[in-house]
């Protein structure tokens, strides 16, 4: 069956009586829908994971953020090639084959636990992640292009709101399944080591990871079973003629604006993955609260992410998007300044507030970055996808400034990002806007 991507004819009601809902194809519709809130669960299981990770490995904040770093290396690594898979074969068998590396690295924590391996546990992290770079390469073109082209920005919006959604499930499971809420002192551990009995106490604290990771896996297996027996509609645009002008590489550097968004982009994934992973142990060092309770924290600020994402789009409607940009990056330069400046209960709220202030950056950098590339769209977005390695960098280096002066101190990174973004919205970004949006 074949989608056309020709303009709906104009009805007396006008624009607002598109249909939302593709005709015929609701099931692919939620079938893939069910995905952006998937892969919002191990995006943000990987917060708890650190903090687990740092007590039953007994390793450092740097060591524990490299499991972002495996995490995004992932995403950066098979972001290409899932683009160019799915250019031959469709967006039906990019699902596929996300989901089904998606579960064979959830399956992968089962062995890195009973061999007690930090890194099988990143390597089964950086597979997961592979199967999620080609679930988010394929989902939101397949989204927006399944329907009414009139109502293709309103579909993908919607869609896109199930994201936060999972990602608060994944803060929600990872504190509820994987902490255990046993927090030894110094004076503890010294005790069971002399009985002999700290390495079994490390061996447990590992083993709960596995639970919730072999669920997820057989969700993800289960749902790559009912997408294989589902009839998916041939999207025209998935099969590119050979003819065609697609850009090349060398064409995007003729784009100031596109080669800064790159740049903001990196630096806004790696503020966002650095801010989130350390929150739990800002959250501790700071405020005393045990990690259960830290982790209800986390789980409130990424609600607040989703609440931004929605009143983000409304007042869209009302003030230029690059605008709004520069001005939550420089609410955010505020806020983290006070997370750095004030640790305790001020730079707490503070480091929580952002959330809502991030919650529009990452798409509007991207649709920004995208502004006037012409053939060049497709591969300039695919660079876009690959810098969120920013996540893979940002995240490890704020864990050596921890080390060495405390994790308030590590909250610069992210400050540094949001300059750099409020910089972009306001000045880089014109570049790519036409007269009189800017």
């Amino acid at each position: 069956m074949h989608v056309s991507n020709a303009p709906a004819r104009p009805t007396a009601s006008g624009p607002a009586r598109r249909p939302l809902f593709p005709a015929g194809q609701l099931v692919p519709f939620f079938l893939v829908t069910a995905l952006f809130y998937l892969w919002g669960i191990p995006n943000n299981l990987n917060d708890v994971l650190i903090r687990q990770f740092m007590k039953s490995f007994a390793i450092t904040r740097f060591q524990a953020g490299l499991v972002q770093s495996a995490f995004y290396m992932g995403y950066f690594v098979l972001a290409m090639p899932a683009a160019l898979i799915m250019r031959k074969l469709g967006y039906k068998a990019g699902f596929v084959i996300g989901l089904l590396l998606f579960g064979l690295g959830t399956l992968l924590f089962w062995p890195a636990a009973l061999a007690g391996r930090y890194g099988f546990f990143l390597l089964a992290l950086f597979v997961i992640a592979s199967g999620l770079s080609f679930l988010e390469t394929a989902s939101n073109p397949f989204i927006a292009q399944l329907g009414d082209p009139e109502s293709s920005e309103r579909r993908l919006n919607f869609s896109q709101a199930f994201n936060p959604l999972g990602s608060i499930t994944g803060v929600l499971i990872g504190t509820a399944f994987i902490f255990s809420g046993v927090e030894l002192s110094s004076q503890q551990v010294d005790s069971m080591k002399s009985q002999h009995l700290y390495d079994a106490y490390l061996r447990s604290e590992t083993l709960r990871v596995v639970k919730p990771y072999l669920a997820l896996g057989a969700l993800a297996i289960f749902w790559a079973l009912l997408i294989i027996r589902t009839k998916f509609p041939s999207i025209q645009s998935e099969h590119e003629a050979g003819g065609g002008d697609h850009g090349h590489f060398r064409d995007l550097l003729k784009y100031p604006h596109f080669l800064l968004a790159v740049v903001a982009q990196f630096l806004y994934v790696g503020a966002q993955v650095g801010t989130w992973s350390y929150f739990i142990q800002y959250v501790q060092d700071y405020t005393h609260r045990p990690e259960k309770v830290a982790g209800y924290f986390l789980t409130g600020t990424l609600g607040a992410f989703g609440i931004g994402r929605f009143f983000s789009a409304y007042l869209m409607r009302f003030i230029a998007p690059n605008k709004l940009l520069g001005t939550y990056a420089l609410f955010n330069v505020v806020l983290v300044s006070g997370a750095v400046l004030r640790p305790g209960w001020v730079g707490l709220w503070a480091v929580f507030l952002t959330s809502f202030f991030m919650s529009l950056m990452f798409p509007t950098i991207f649709a920004l970055g995208l502004k006037k590339l012409g053939p060049n769209t497709k591969i300039g977005g695919s660079l876009l996808v690959m810098a969120i390695v920013g996540g893979a960098v940002l995240t490890p280096l704020m864990g050596l400034i921890a080390e060495a002066h405390g994790i308030a101190t590590a909250y610069l990174i992210p400050l540094v990002a949001y300059v750099f973004i409020a910089a972009y919205g306001f000045v880089g970004a014109k570049a790519g806007l036409s007269e009189g949006t800017a």
